[in-house]
């Protein structure tokens, strides 16, 4: 029997292509909420007997936390076999040390949270970084796709001439992999960040870039300062505007238009809905689950 693909509020398009892909059966879920705060969950589904996929990406994860657990939880209640989270952007993945006395970790601890709560989890490209793998963290199997083979097809579709550009060291993974799958070659910034937007990006190792378009590459923009201050540098230095590709694109709009004033192409995969997702990432999601399935 296909797995039981349970989209929570929002994620529905995703469930369904994925269904379309034939890697599970779509059902649905209600959240509705009281004019008091609170909310009530419906599974619109027979979960009994069955294993499921609950599809939920974790931009924006506080307030989905809560209904996501009940999800969980409720399913299991009533008789799913296995419970798994498809969330394409896992969230809370930067926080990975204490860096100032007193504060949360709250890599482990929001993987402590989901691991007591889900038998198995897939996700792609998560941000690490002094957290070498998922499984330092969950206690659950964890699965890491990558998107890589996506946005190498899209660059070498659309930006053949590229040399790829990661503006710091933990974007290296990201850069050199797309670079492979694009056939362009790539290079790897030094970049100090002054808070939450203010960055400065060392461009005196960049490599020659004559007839080459620039492409920054990282896996998260969400403040699009630094992406900003490296599409400036490079326009400063006569490169023109770059074109600017990430997996997980968590900007607002108003960043969003001061990134394509800036580049020449502005392109994210679906793995957060946003308007500038040009490249699905259901065939990657839909080939492991029916890979699992068959094992």
């Amino acid at each position: 029997m296909k797995s039981l693909l349970l989209p929570m509020p929002g994620n529905e398009p995703l469930a369904d292509a994925l269904a379309a892909l034939d890697a599970g059966e779509a059902g649905r879920v209600c959240w509705r909420r009281f004019p008091d705060g609170e909310g009530l969950l419906r599974i619109e589904a027979d979960v009994g007997g069955r294993a499921v996929d609950i599809i939920c990406t974790l931009a924006d994860p506080d307030p989905k936390l809560v209904p996501l657990l009940f999800a969980a939880m409720t399913a299991r209640e009533l008789g799913a076999t296995r419970v798994r989270l498809v969330a394409p952007y896992l969230a809370y993945m930067r926080q990975d040390i204490r860096f100032q006395p007193g504060e949360a970790v709250s890599a482990r601890l929001f993987a402590r949270i989901l691991s007591d709560h889900f038998d198995a989890l897939v996700t792609i490209d998560p941000h690490l970084h002094r957290i070498h793998c998922l499984s330092e963290v969950y206690g659950i199997p964890a699965t890491v796709l990558g998107a890589a083979p996506l946005l190498g097809a899209w660059v070498a579709a659309h930006v053949p001439d590229a040399i790829l550009i990661g503006p710091d060291s933990e974007s290296a993974q990201w850069v050199s992999a797309v670079a492979a799958h694009a056939g362009v070659p790539h290079a790897v910034l030094e970049k100090t960040r002054h808070g939450d937007h203010a960055v400065d990006i060392a461009l005196e190792g960049l490599p020659p870039m004559a007839g080459r378009t620039p492409v920054l590459v990282d896996d998260i923009i969400s403040s699009g300062g630094t992406m900003l201050t490296l599409a400036a540098g490079l326009e400063r230095l006569g490169h023109g505007k770059p074109a600017c590709l990430a997996v997980h694109a968590l900007f607002p709009e108003a960043v969003a238009d001061r990134l394509r004033a800036a580049t020449c192409h502005l392109v994210a995969t679906d793995s957060v809905p946003h308007p500038c997702a040009r490249m699905s990432v259901a065939p990657l999601i839909a080939a492991h689950l029916k890979q699992e399935a068959q094992t």
